[in-house]
């Protein structure tokens, strides 16, 4: 890649992983409710998730995707199942020293399988593999965009998380927590909503 092109990818990664988003909602969440530590592997699960598929979309996968449009539906349908599971966790999440055994943070295989069903993870790791990628170098670019993504990407999602640590310091009440909560579940749902519209203007 040439230095112009490291440049424009660098910022790429970083405006597209600080901005909102499902992940980004959820970490602000569990560093709310569980606090920072025990967020940290929903964070390392991200990065794994994401350097996964920034290398399978990039070395093959977006073609079978391009030549399978049908396949682009069912990941929309399965990321709204999911993300309507997680909202559920999420308001019904009460943090540390609950009377809940059942609340935890999410572990580091289900934040990584998580990326397959989050519509911005695949709009960020396409755009890359698409707009970034040379054709006739995928194997010296992909892997080098997927190492970029993670190292831009990490301190972005560890803001959040963080942000959601000073947040839990404001909702020492069960009942303010469990609204902030509640809340962050809604502005999850929501995140769907640009997604459903696409699905629906194109059946």
């Amino acid at each position: 890649m040439s230095p112009d092109i490291l440049i424009a990818l660098v910022t790429f990664c970083i405006v597209s992983s600080v901005t909102p988003g499902p992940n980004n909602m959820m970490l602000l969440a569990s560093g709310a409710t569980f606090g920072f530590g025990r967020t940290i592997p929903h964070m390392a699960g991200i990065s794994f998730g994401c350097i996964v598929m920034m290398l399978l979309l990039g070395l093959g996968l977006a073609g079978v995707i391009a030549r399978a449009p049908w396949l682009y539906t069912v990941l929309h349908i399965a990321s709204t199942a999911y993300l309507l599971y997680l909202s559920w966790r999420i308001a019904t999440s009460v943090g540390v020293g609950s009377t809940s055994a059942r609340a935890r943070p999410l572990g580091i295989i289900e934040a990584a399988a998580f990326q397959w069903v989050n519509p911005k993870a695949w709009a960020m790791c396409l755009g890359i593999a698409t707009g970034f990628t040379r054709p006739d170098h995928l194997t010296a670019d992909v892997p080098l965009a997927a190492l970029i993504l993670t190292l831009a990407g990490l301190p972005c999602i560890m803001l959040w998380a963080g942000g959601g640590t000073v947040v839990r310091q404001l909702l020492k009440r069960p009942g303010a927590l469990r609204a902030f909560n509640i809340g962050m579940a809604l502005l999850l749902v929501a995140s769907l909503v640009p997604g459903l519209v696409e699905l629906v203007e194109r059946a």
